[in-house]
């Protein structure tokens, strides 16, 4: 009886391995077929090979926040990464190797961190995603590259490695995408065209959270989607964590559970609700979150035990980006990286380097009279930094300068214009905000794009038209009164005549100021659009006066020259499909500078009447403010400050 038994026992097994081995093969033809089916709609052009350090032109940077996303742990190396690239340290006390953005590493911030093996290479790598240069890989020694020639598919928001040496790369635009070492195709059109934030799981079943359509959840070929209540606390999916045969989606309302019940995957509960869940990991039987605004808390995945607040050991909250493990859970956060100790409490066991600045995204720059340089943000306030000390900048933030958009020098009050999207405030000479103008007190508008300064007249530009302001009071004109359109961004005016040209969402309009009377606004004498002149778009976002005429950069465009004639011509290399930064434009005795949206920053030299694309030392393609002070050129971007002596440009 015993050799018959164990017989059927053998069978059953031999059953058992038949079956699961046809289970993968199954998976593998699945994800092969699918493959085959898209690779001929959906293959993308793309460089990949290794990448050498920049030669940097002498740009130096201006201390601000290392602002880290991500960490792993690599050959024995602690790595973390951010906007301002990737730091390796061979221990916690060590000083930091850095390989920065835009010298060692492609101008664009890093902003995902994983290890994985890919196809034909001998053992794992970090591999890093950056918002806008596609994907690199470290062995250690030196870097490569997998660069999309499509800049959607270059910017990169999520990956996941598969043991098929396969990469899943999460986009914030084209959706979920497959690298296998040779082709990059969009992995299933049902995943196409979505922002991908996050992704988890294995070959045969993983899940990919969107930022509004909620998860989809891929198992042996099927796609199943939860976009929302009641499946979801929320469709905005944050981060997605694994563990013990269950799925945990993050949201920005509390995290759901998913769970097997037979043979489907479906959701099971919601755990702490409320709480906005950034990040996820667990430990045991206990679910992290790093909320936005609640610090870490931790959830006990088994009955009867409290949701909890973590605290570091000195009683102050930790704000965190990411989690990883390496003997422990880390956090990674502005403060630096964090341990939890076996009490349960967080312990800083590095700490982010010092900054000067408060923070990277760069709206605006000036300098006051008194040589210091105002930095304005994005949505942080502004910094007025004094560049012959090291000491940090004084920072200015409240209900108005929060949103900066321009920064203008007024040497006939010997104050400083901050124009916001809640005001034009008013500013000292020692820095002190003395007053904000808003739509109440008479401009015709709250938001305000640019400030034009004449000895005895303030020129206001707003989406709802110009406000002129002078001793007399304030008096606004707008369509009605001939302006080409509301929407005015820029402002410029004309050094041998008394026109102003106003650039707006509509084209360029021409305004005679000697016509704009107290009391009696005449209408714009002259419009230039694409329909009556050479002007290749209408949406004109910055205007510097040249010689004897101007030049016009527009937001799709590129730049042309306008003569005093009013008669548009191209400029070989920038009358392209090129978008200018609002304001970004810049003249000095020798050069024009611009700033571009992903293009770096345009260089004209004015003797050789030539333009030049400088991106080797910039943190970032994407230029916003140029500024020049004492033969220094500084350049904002959505990435840091960085300065250079004029002289020394790479041009």
């Amino acid at each position: 009886m015993r050799k018959p038994a164990l017989a059927v026992v053998a069978v059953i097994a031999v059953l058992l391995l038949c079956t699961g081995a046809l289970v993968a093969f199954h998976i593998r033809h699945v994800l092969t077929d699918t493959r085959a089916r898209i690779v001929d709609e959906g293959r993308l052009a793309f460089d990949f090979g290794l990448i050498a350090p920049i030669d940097n032109p002498e740009f130096e940077s201006l201390p601000a926040p290392d602002g880290y996303q991500a960490g792993a742990v690599f050959q024995g190396k602690l790595y973390l990464a951010g906007p301002n690239g990737l730091a390796e340290y061979t221990s916690l006390n060590s000083p930091a190797k850095r390989f920065r953005t835009g010298i060692e590493l492609p101008p664009s911030p890093i902003v995902r961190l994983v290890t994985g093996i890919l196809r034909a290479d001998s053992g794992p790598q970090l591999v890093l995603a950056t918002s806008g240069d596609g994907v690199l890989w470290f062995d250690g020694r030196g870097f490569r590259q997998l660069r999309p020639r499509s800049s959607a598919a270059r910017d990169i928001t999520a990956l996941l490695p598969l043991a098929s040496g396969d990469l899943l790369i999460g986009t914030r635009q084209l959706g979920l995408l497959l690298f296998d070492g040779k082709t990059l195709t969009v992995f299933h059109p049902a995943l196409a065209n979505l922002y991908i934030t996050a992704l988890a799981g294995d070959e045969g079943d993983f899940w990919v959270g969107t930022r509004s359509r909620g998860v989809f959840h891929w198992h042996a070929g099927e796609i199943d989607s939860f976009d929302g209540s009641p499946t979801l606390p929320d469709p905005q999916v944050e981060a997605i964590v694994q563990s013990a045969g269950k799925t945990y989606v993050g949201t920005p309302i509390g995290v759901e559970e998913f769970e097997e019940h037979g043979g489907r995957v479906s959701p099971s509960r919601t755990l702490a609700l409320g709480s906005f869940a950034h990040a996820l990991a667990i430990e045991g039987d206990t679910l992290t979150l790093a909320t936005i605004d609640q610090g870490i808390r931790e959830v006990a995945l088994v009955p009867k035990r409290a949701l909890l607040t973590s605290q570091s050991g000195n009683d102050e909250a930790v704000q965190a980006e990411s989690f990883f493990t390496d003997d422990g859970l880390f956090a990674i956060g502005q403060q630096g990286v964090f341990r939890r100790m076996p009490s349960g409490e967080w312990s800083r066991v590095l700490s982010a380097a010092t900054s000067r600045l408060a923070d990277r995204n760069i709206s605006a720059l000036g300098f006051a009279p008194d040589g210091r340089l105002w930095i304005g943000y994005f949505d942080h306030g502004m910094d007025i930094l004094s560049l012959d000390s090291h000491a940090s900048a004084e920072h200015v933030e409240d209900d108005h300068v929060f949103c900066v958009n321009r920064i203008v020098a007024d040497p006939n009050r010997d104050t400083m214009d901050v124009a916001t999207a809640n005001g034009l405030a008013l500013f000292d000479a020692a820095g002190r905000e003395r007053q904000v103008l808003l739509h109440r007190d008479g401009l015709i508008a709250d938001q305000v794009t640019d400030v034009f300064i004449e000895p005895n007249r303030t020129v206001v530009a707003t989406p709802a038209g110009l406000t002129f302001i002078d001793a007399g009071g304030m008096q606004s004109i707008y369509a009605f009164h001939g302006l080409v359109n509301n929407h005015v961004y820029t402002l410029a005016d004309n050094p041998h005549t008394n026109d102003l040209l106003a650039g707006t969402l509509g084209g360029v309009s021409l305004i005679d100021l000697r016509g704009v009377l107290q009391g009696e606004i005449q209408s714009v004498p002259r419009n230039l659009t694409t329909v009556n002149s050479g002007l290749k778009h209408n949406w004109t976002t910055a205007i510097a006066a040249v010689d004897d005429g101007w030049f016009v950069g527009s937001y799709g465009g590129g730049i042309m020259r306008l003569d005093s004639a009013g008669h548009f011509t191209s400029m070989d290399g920038v009358s392209g499909p090129i978008e200018i930064n609002p304001n970004a434009m810049l003249v000095t005795a020798r050069h024009v500078l611009a700033g571009s949206l992903g293009d770096g920053l345009l260089a004209y030299d004015r003797a050789n009447q030539r333009w030049s694309r400088v991106s080797a030392g910039l943190p970032s393609m994407n230029v916003t403010a140029i500024a020049e002070h004492h033969g220094e050129v500084y350049v904002g971007t959505d990435n840091g400050v960085v300065r250079i002596a004029e002289d020394r440009m790479p041009w």
